[in-house]
């Protein structure tokens, strides 16, 4: 393939969910740009980088949703890969939606089933686009302990509080395993108190301005080596 400018604006995909697509736990909406995470990580990144913004409420790792099985990350992760290519890191932060009650899963098996969608990440690029990209493999934020009194109480029971905080563990082996980048969000945010689930426009800045340090130690690299 031809080589890659190595002065392009380096492209970020930041792959997730609803705290990823930046839903707002006040009131159901969406944060506008400047809050969201993905939009502060830009504008402290700078015209140097390019960040796509692919969030999908309710999306899981590789489940389908009983109600809306179009959820399952698996699916639209090859031509969101394709489709944005060169790709020069991915940000995937996945795996809250997979302890819903109805899809049994543990924290151990949520972190398998990241290490999957990051084999995917890496084969696919090297196919599509000749080289991988940086991965960062964000453990999610903890679930509330006021799980139970929230609106999503109904379909995220008090074990799921348990099972998050071991998000770490099972996350830290699943980059060991792929050679990607473990970054644990828990160590930086928690979840609003308005649900137990999603974050504050401060907790939006903090885990941006994590990230963007992570980033400016030099963790992408282009095809072109820079």
């Amino acid at each position: 393939m031809p080589e890659i400018p190595s002065d392009r604006a380096k492209t970020i995909l930041c792959y997730g969910d609803s705290n990823t697509y930046g839903f707002d736990p006040q009131n159901g909406l969406r944060y506008p740009s400047k809050i969201r995470w993905t939009g502060v990580l830009q504008k402290i990144l700078g015209s140097g980088y390019k960040i796509i913004e692919e969030g999908c409420n309710g999306r899981t790792t590789l489940y389908d949703d009983p109600y809306e099985s179009w959820k399952n990350g698996l699916y639209h992760l090859k031509p969101c890969l394709n489709s944005h290519k060169p790709i020069d890191l991915v940000i995937l932060m996945l795996g809250t939606n997979d302890l819903k009650q109805y899809f049994h899963a543990s924290a151990e098996t949520i972190g398998k089933n990241a290490e999957t969608l990051v084999n995917v990440i890496q084969t696919f690029t090297e196919e599509k686009q000749g080289y991988q990209p940086a991965v960062i493999l964000v453990s999610p934020p903890e679930i509330g302990s006021g799980i139970a009194a929230s609106p999503f109480g109904d379909i995220f029971s008090e074990d799921a509080v348990a099972e998050s905080k071991r998000f770490p563990v099972y996350y830290r082996q699943a980059a060991e395993h792929t050679g990607c980048i473990f970054f644990d969000a828990a160590r930086y945010i928690q979840p609003s108190p308005a649900d137990s689930l999603h974050l504050s426009p401060s907790s939006h800045a903090v885990l941006a301005k994590g990230l963007a340090e992570v980033i400016s130690k030099g963790s992408i690299k282009t095809q072109g080596g820079t």
